[in-house]
């Protein structure tokens, strides 16, 4: 009779060893030891040094984002409580890499299983009665490692009766016990925990270290990757090593061992960058319809209303950052063609406009999340950025407001080959300049062609321009340590905030003489000033200098003061205005209109002698 065939005949061998479970990135590559941490040198360099001195706390808290390492460092600090290997008989953190380095323990507690390492979720065990159990476990001593460890991750869930049954136990612990805490909410965390513990936060890891780290596991696995691809994983990551391992598991299996940047976009969703670049390029050129048309053919793609704006968004700030840093600091984290574009629209573009872009984007974001349809929302914003890239700059504008010819609108973004009608970048700003003038010059493009004026020069500009308020030159600035004139001292007394004295010396006295060398003033009091005003004056410039003044008082007039000569000055403007025939046809066009100029780069307000106006 023939053996009848069983499965077992007919199928594989049952001497043959059933194929291993595919293990995530995530959990094959979790480190083992504190070298192999990244991004954590700070916590790493104070525990090594507290472990070979001895100075080992009964309690660590640790707090990070979610995919920090907080739960893997927390295994390692108990695996380095416990090594136990010939030649190490104490707890250390210096132990040999690689599975041929593990102690005693190490192996059980990585797993997570070992009896006397023991990992408690307190999500699920948030009562008063799950803590009771744990203190009364850690009177006794350890079964087989040296230090008995209890983990509590997420311990922030814990319930505020836990929490007062462990601090009891947390504060003097048994010698053989230690503490380990992590959280992701370490503000939920009674501060009567906190302070028996030794907080370390876990640092999110920068870009550049994650793309470096997720290169070397791509070519562990026998794959490749493009780096503009594992930079857009680390970015997507945002400092999360977990999560961006999780991205990269998953890209390597779409694209059957190669990550690529195009594969990388599809998966994670995002707007293709070069699209987005072209879109902000026809924003800054004012190109509404093209803007629109580009927008349109990203939603098509699947790219979100939020998506597209908050990637604008990010595009400016990339761009304002390599216009005021500079490419190398600032291009960390970018990929090669990003880094190209943006320093080329960096160098083409203003700040002054940038930061508009950049509000109005991000008003833009509010009134997307509030519209009824979001795709709506999002067009207006495009136009509205659009339209405004050629809005005449804040220098264009007084210089139309002064008489001078109405300037030609004309977008942000000029062509880069055109070098007769490329907008250029505003000059380099003197770090020494400081209010008004400072403000003037950093609102405007053309600020070497066309000078402000504040209508203060004797107070804050040169003191050679106002001969008659003061003696000798120089110019006042905020900071001044020895005023070489009168309009310093002035402008000194109103950079210390003295309000009073400020008013005092503008309006009720008379400069007789000034010697900046000797240290000597000469004034007059007018009928208004306060007789203890010069005694005021010189305590005030004593303190302020470091130097010793003398203030003394004339029996005869100087100079005018220079409240009066500035109002003089004013007026005289305001009247020189009211001649220009455009304020003139509105003045006669509204007869009971009242004029009021105030300035665009100061904020004082000035009022003249005129009845019918008030000048600003």
């Amino acid at each position: 009779m023939a053996k009848k065939t069983t499965p077992t005949d007919t199928g594989r061998s049952e001497s043959s060893e059933p194929a291993k479970p595919y293990v995530v990135l995530a959990r094959k590559y979790r480190p083992q030891t504190f070298d192999d941490l990244i991004g954590q040198s700070a916590m790493v360099t104070t525990l090594r040094n507290a472990f070979a001195s001895g100075r080992i706390a009964q309690g660590y808290m640790l707090t990070g984002v979610r995919g920090i390492g907080k739960t893997t460092t927390a295994r390692i600090l108990a695996r380095a409580l416990n090594y136990e290997a010939p030649g190490y008989d104490k707890p250390t953190i210096d132990m040999p890499p690689g599975p041929e380095g593990f102690g005693a323990h190490c192996k059980e507690i990585m797993e997570g299983r070992h009896p006397d390492v023991l990992e408690i979720d307190a999500a699920s065990h948030t009562g008063v009665d799950n803590i009771r159990e744990l203190t009364e476990s850690a009177q006794y001593t350890p079964m087989v490692a040296r230090t008995k460890v209890y983990i509590i991750d997420e311990v922030h869930m814990l319930s505020k009766g836990a929490f007062n049954a462990l601090l009891k136990t947390l504060e003097e612990p048994p010698a053989h016990v230690r503490f380990i805490f992590a959280t992701t909410e370490i503000r939920k965390v009674p501060v009567t925990v906190l302070s028996r513990c030794q907080r370390f936060d876990l640092r999110r890891v920068d870009q550049p270290v994650l793309a470096e780290h997720f290169a070397k596991i791509t070519a562990s696995e026998g794959g490749t990757a493009d780096a503009d691809a594992l930079q857009l994983i680390a970015r997507a990551a945002q400092g999360s090593v977990r999560d961006g391992l999780s991205i990269l598991d998953q890209a390597i299996a779409m694209g059957e061992g190669h990550v690529g940047a195009s594969a990388v976009r599809d998966m994670l969703g995002l707007a293709d960058r070069t699209r987005i670049f072209e879109l902000a390029e026809a924003l800054f050129r004012g190109d509404a319809a093209a803007a629109l048309a580009l927008f349109s053919a990203l939603h098509r793609d699947g790219a979100g209303a939020n998506e597209v704006i908050g990637d604008l968004a990010e595009t400016v700030h990339a761009i304002a950052r390599v216009k005021a840093v500079g490419e190398e600091p600032a291009s960390e984290g970018m990929t090669t063609e990003e880094k190209r574009r943006c320093s080329d629209l960096a160098s083409r573009l203003s700040m002054p406009y940038l930061s508009r872009a950049w509000q109005m984007l991000i008003k833009g974001l509010e009134d997307v999340n509030r519209a009824p349809n979001p795709d709506v929302a999002v067009e207006m914003v495009l136009i509205r950025i659009a339209y405004t890239s050629d809005l005449p700059t804040p220098d264009e504008l007084v210089r139309g407001l002064g008489g001078g010819a109405q300037p030609a609108r004309r977008p942000a973004l000029q062509p880069s080959s055109g070098s007769g009608e490329e907008r250029q970048a505003p000059p380099v700003i003197n770090q020494a300049r400081t209010g008004a003038r400072a403000e003037a010059d950093d609102n405007s493009d053309a600020a070497d062609d066309f000078d402000f004026d504040t209508g203060d020069e004797g107070y804050f500009d040169d003191g050679s321009s106002d001969s008659d308020l003061q003696e000798g030159g120089g110019t006042s600035l905020p900071g001044i340590a020895n005023p070489r004139s009168f309009a310093e001292v002035v402008a000194l007394a109103k950079e210390k905030r003295d309000v009073k004295l400020t008013i005092q010396l503008e309006d009720d006295v008379s400069l007789v003489k000034f010697d900046a060398a000797a240290g000597s003033i000469d004034l007059f009091l007018l009928p208004a000033a306060p007789p203890e005003l010069a005694n005021d004056l010189r305590e005030k410039l004593n303190l302020w200098t470091g130097r010793r003044w003398v203030v003394v008082l004339s029996k005869e007039q100087g100079q005018p003061a220079i409240g009066a000569v500035k109002r003089a000055r004013e007026a005289a403007e305001h009247e020189e205005l009211k001649s220009h025939p455009a304020v003139r046809a509105v003045l006669e066009a509204f007869p009971d209109a009242k004029m009021e100029i105030k300035s665009i780069v100061g904020s004082e307000m000035f009022r003249g002698d005129d009845k019918e106006s008030e000048a600003g």
